[in-house]
């Protein structure tokens, strides 16, 4: 009710309305960034939406450390959640396909949480997996800053300009993309159902 009664949720239902009145916040508006990622990131809100909107609302540096320090705060909280409040509840739901990777943080910690943020960058998974390893705090710590450095930079420096891109191509091009995607995963689906069936019945 309140965010009615001052004409808050009238702003962001239009994306150049909500820029406008971010940017004019100045500092509280980049506080309310961080504080959204830092929060959100962690707990299922993909965190390439925030890093795709901040170079929309500031210059690319302020956008980039922005960035970092939103994902560095949700990499944080999703790391100590993991390890200091529910250990073993998070443990038992981290995928399969990271314990692969348990020997590497045994025995190079820090280089292989580089490489993890640098490859698959911040999803909440892996900042459960992190929590529930062996890979110490600062470890964790120092191996995501260096390995979110890059893409970030990245993604702030370009950003704008792929989104401009992306606003100029045709309608029908978008809806080709979209058939052939989707019958690309149908195939998928038809042939993981065949192979499971196959090995069924042999």
């Amino acid at each position: 009710m309140a965010a009615w009664r001052f004409g808050i949720l009238e702003v962001f239902a239009e994306p150049e309305r909500m820029r406008t009145w971010i940017v004019e916040r100045g500092a509280w508006g980049q506080l309310a960034f961080v504080i959204a990622f830092a929060l959100l990131q962690p707990f299922g809100v993909p965190g390439t939406v925030f890093v795709l909107v901040a170079p929309l609302l500031w210059p690319w540096p302020e956008a980039y450390a922005l960035s970092m320090v939103g994902v560095m705060i949700a990499s944080t909280i999703g790391f100590s959640f993991a390890r200091f409040v529910a250990r073993d509840w998070v443990e038992r739901r981290v995928p399969a396909k990271f314990r692969r990777y348990e020997d590497a943080l045994a025995r190079r910690g820090f280089f292989t949480v580089v490489a993890l943020r640098f490859v698959l960058w911040m999803p909440p998974a892996l900042h459960a997996f992190f929590g529930v390893s062996r890979v110490s705090f600062a470890t964790h710590f120092w191996g995501s800053l260096v390995g979110y450095a890059l893409p970030l930079l990245g993604m702030a420096y370009f950003g704008e300009q792929l989104f401009a891109w992306l606003a100029e191509i045709p309608a029908s091009v978008w809806l080709a993309t979209g058939a052939v995607l989707v019958v690309i995963a149908v195939g998928t689906v038809v042939a993981v159902m065949r192979k499971r069936r196959r090995a069924a019945r042999a």
